[in-house]
């Protein structure tokens, strides 16, 4: 395949990775009572409506980007500490299913084409649910483990929501990340290969 090709593959595998990931969790959101992303106009599958044009081109040169942020009122839900965690591994667990699809479309297409850009997607979507997990904010990992942290330590999570930044981006500059993300991303390919028997 030629640059620009690989470039127009690699775009629709990462596109729809952060549109499903983000309709993930409004979609959570809005089952366990918060309408604030539908009202928004995030509960699609609409790419624009995710899409960041940076974090797009950040994610397509650098390995490393993001989407705009499903905006949730936990305040909204019955149990606010159970309905946090479900909302913050929604977008992960949208992305294992994404892969799934992918892995049938790709078992299942006589099309190259096709066959190629579903291989894309369901890698993007292990990786990039993978990544999201971990526990540095503002990734879903650590909404995951802040929705059970008891009030009396409040005050650590400020400060160290206030650096998760700086952390990110050493994990990022060591490749410290991928100790986290490596075993997910196996345990993820793993159920699509178990759904899919691929």
């Amino acid at each position: 395949m030629s640059f620009l090709s690989d470039i127009l593959v690699s775009l629709v595998g990462i596109v729809f990775a952060m549109t499903i990931h983000e309709f993930g969790h409004a979609f959570a959101a809005y089952l366990l009572g918060d309408d604030t992303a539908k009202r928004a106009g995030r509960m699609t599958i609409n790419p624009s409506r995710h899409v960041d044009i940076l974090g797009l081109i950040m994610l397509v040169i650098f390995h490393f980007g993001w989407a705009k942020p499903v905006p949730v009122n936990p305040n909204n839900f019955k149990n606010y500490r159970v309905g946090s965690f479900i909302v913050a591994i929604s977008g992960a667990i949208g992305n294992l299913i994404g892969a799934i699809i992918c892995a049938f479309i790709l078992k299942f297409s006589p099309m190259y084409s096709i066959s190629l850009i579903a291989a894309t997607a369901v890698n993007y979507n292990l990786w990039f649910g993978a990544f999201n997990l971990l526990p540095v904010p503002p990734l879903d990992g650590w909404g995951v483990i802040s929705s059970f942290l008891p009030y009396k330590y409040r005050d650590f999570e400020i400060k160290y929501e206030n650096i998760g930044y700086i952390v990110l981006i050493v994990l990022l500059i060591t490749d410290l990340y991928s100790y986290i993300t490596t075993p997910i991303v196996s345990v993820f390919a793993t159920i699509v290969r178990f759904v899919t028997k691929i």
